[in-house]
């Protein structure tokens, strides 16, 4: 693993709380990411903009809508918002309930912040909230996690316990059968056959093979369909409602790809975020200051805004080291264009890169790439079917990461 680019998992009592707030930033989509900073700066008074950034005026805006608008022709309009959409799913299909413009990990936060936990576990929860793929799942060990943040595994699955009582149900579960089960025990009545059967006869289930299920579990054909039709019933993709609406009315790109067909430039697009800069005029205070009150409210603003900036670089570093392999993994569709993308996975370039794969997931998970040919999400370039030159199609596009 690429210690460089992960959060800094030192020794000490503040390194869980850098890799909550590390993650939570690495997750955020361009505009989020603008609008946390300039929530950040206001809230901090250690923090001070870089005196050479000036918003960007009205026609500045304008120009940026009118290059996104010029560079969204018809053809590309459909792939912008694939990274909100899902695979065809085995269970059912989904259908958002209105939560599009809300973020899974503060709606789960303000949930953990109404809880009444000890520090560890509250902490530990906040991690695993903000550890989660864009579907709500949780795709790290826990034994990992454990060790990167120096808890006890038990301090981590008593967390995880937590989590997985928030809305929605089925949240930070780690396998479909889970899922599922973590939403049948919050029904009352309990229905245990439907329990036994989400956990050991999905794929029965799938196969409408009722009559297997029936004899297997000493039931009767219509309680094992009954039961069947309970699970069907079921979501999934529980958190999916999160990331599935139409988005902004334009995009704002994270990376921009420059070039022509014989060589191909990238560049992070942080024009639009204020570069964040120590006060020298408050660090000054806390070496001065006699008053002790003072002094620690000092510490721990300068401690925040250390671990602000750290995470911002974190992000910038890992979304372009990912990038920068999509880049050269899919350089014939950056050449020849639609329909010369390659088969690539998350795990392919977590292990190009020495990251966790779920934190490749949250590296691309709502950010977009603008090319010549277009802005798309990440996502797109994730195709499970082959180019022309294997034997394929027009690869379809699909999103970064699927649970089902």
């Amino acid at each position: 693993m690429r210690r460089g680019i992960r959060p800094d998992t030192a020794a000490g009592t503040n390194a869980l709380p850098q890799m909550i707030q590390s993650a939570a930033v690495l997750q955020m989509a361009a505009q989020e990411l603008g609008e946390y900073l300039e929530t950040v700066l206001q809230e901090n008074p250690v923090l001070e903009l870089e005196e050479s950034f000036s918003p960007p005026d009205a026609g500045d805006d304008l120009r940026r809508k009118l290059e996104w608008l010029e560079s969204n022709d018809p053809q590309n309009r459909e792939y912008h918002w694939q990274d909100a959409q899902a695979d065809a799913d085995p269970l059912r299909n989904c259908g958002a309930t209105g939560r599009e413009q809300e973020s899974l990990y503060h709606y789960l936060r303000l949930q953990l912040e109404a809880m009444r936990l000890d520090r560890r576990t509250a902490e530990c929860a906040r991690l695993l909230a903000a550890s989660l793929n864009q579907n709500g799942w949780l795709d790290e060990e826990l034994s990992a996690l454990a060790l990167e943040t120096g808890q006890p595994v038990s301090a981590i699955e008593r967390a995880l316990e937590v989590v997985q009582s928030l809305d929605p149900a089925g949240v930070a579960a780690r396998n479909l059968t889970e899922c599922l089960r973590l939403q049948l025990v919050r029904q009352r009545p309990i229905n245990e056959l439907a329990v036994r059967i989400a956990e050991g006869y999905l794929d029965a289930l799938a196969k409408n093979r009722y009559g297997l299920i029936a004899c297997s579990l000493g039931v009767a054909r219509d309680e094992a369909f009954a039961a069947c039709e309970l699970i069907r019933s079921l979501n999934p993709r529980p958190c999916a409602d999160f990331t599935a609406g139409r988005g902004p009315a334009y995009i704002t790109p994270d990376i921009i790809v420059s070039g022509d067909a014989g060589h191909f430039e990238l560049a992070y697009n942080d024009r639009l975020f204020p570069t964040l800069n120590i006060s020298s005029y408050y660090t000054k205070l806390l070496r001065e200051s006699d008053d002790e009150q003072v002094r620690d409210y000092l510490a721990g603003k300068l401690r925040q805004a250390k671990w602000t900036i750290r995470a911002v670089d974190q992000r910038k570093t890992t979304l372009t080291v990912c990038v920068q392999c999509i880049l050269e993994a899919q350089e014939d569709f950056f050449r020849l264009g639609e329909g010369h993308l390659k088969p690539l996975s998350l795990a392919d370039i977590a292990r190009r890169v020495g990251l966790h794969e779920s934190t490749v997931s949250r590296a691309v998970s709502g950010k977009y790439l603008q090319c010549p040919r277009g802005t798309y999400p990440l996502s797109y370039f994730f195709s499970r079917r082959l180019g022309p030159d294997e034997g394929g199609g027009k690869a379809f596009p699909l999103t970064a990461q699927s649970p089902c």
